[in-house]
């Protein structure tokens, strides 16, 4: 505990992020106060403005300052094509990579009936919404390689199944129980290149 309540205050917040432990959160809270007045005030801007800004695209459900994100409305982008992912850095990752070029569809999550976690969560109503109503040909499923994300990719192959879309899974240079967002570029790109028809869609 420090002398200052305002500062203990400040390292018990960096604590809620991710692999931060206490005494690193002391260090970035020390940083800031000591070496680094203004980025600090540039982090709390940009983070109070985000917290009032950034929603979930109503399209795809990825994170976007509008309605419809700049994926969804960008019309370089292949409009049969696309790629169903868990989470917003599953896209920042296979941008990244360069490796696709149509659209998106984030989960946000994947089925797990222990935790509640059922098709309802993942917005698959919207996303069977959008085969319906757009001409998609191909859904490429880049659920992680995990057995949560194997039955999300098999559930959602199923329902594409329904509307005779083809549909196939990332594949090789992703290693079993990995996530998207740590696979570097090359790997990813392999990914999408060496994907594989699920079923007989």
């Amino acid at each position: 505990m420090s002398s200052s309540s305002s500062l203990d205050k400040l390292i018990d917040a960096l604590c809620c992020l991710p692999g931060v432990g206490r005494k690193s959160a002391q260090r970035m809270a020390l940083y800031l106060i000591d070496k680094n007045r203004q980025g600090a005030r540039e982090i709390a801007s940009s983070l109070s403005d985000a917290l009032d800004k950034v929603q979930h695209c109503e399209l795809c459900r990825n994170f976007s300052d509008e309605t419809h994100c700049n994926l969804c409305k960008n019309p370089k982008r292949q409009e049969d094509l696309l790629c169903v992912v868990e989470t917003p850095a599953d896209v920042m990752a296979i941008e990244a990579s360069g490796s696709f070029q149509g659209k998106y569809f984030v989960l946000l999550g994947k089925l797990s009936p222990i935790d509640g976690v059922g098709p309802d969560e993942l917005g698959l109503d919207i996303l069977s919404k959008r085969l319906q109503q757009e001409q998609v040909k191909e859904i490429i499923l880049a659920t992680n390689p995990t057995i949560e994300g194997e039955i999300t990719a098999q559930y959602i192959a199923d329902i594409a199944s329904e509307y005779h879309i083809k549909t196939s899974r990332i594949a090789h240079g992703v290693p079993v129980g990995g996530e998207l967002e740590y696979v570097d570029s090359g790997t990813l790109s392999k990914a999408f290149d060496g994907r594989q028809t699920i079923g007989d869609s």
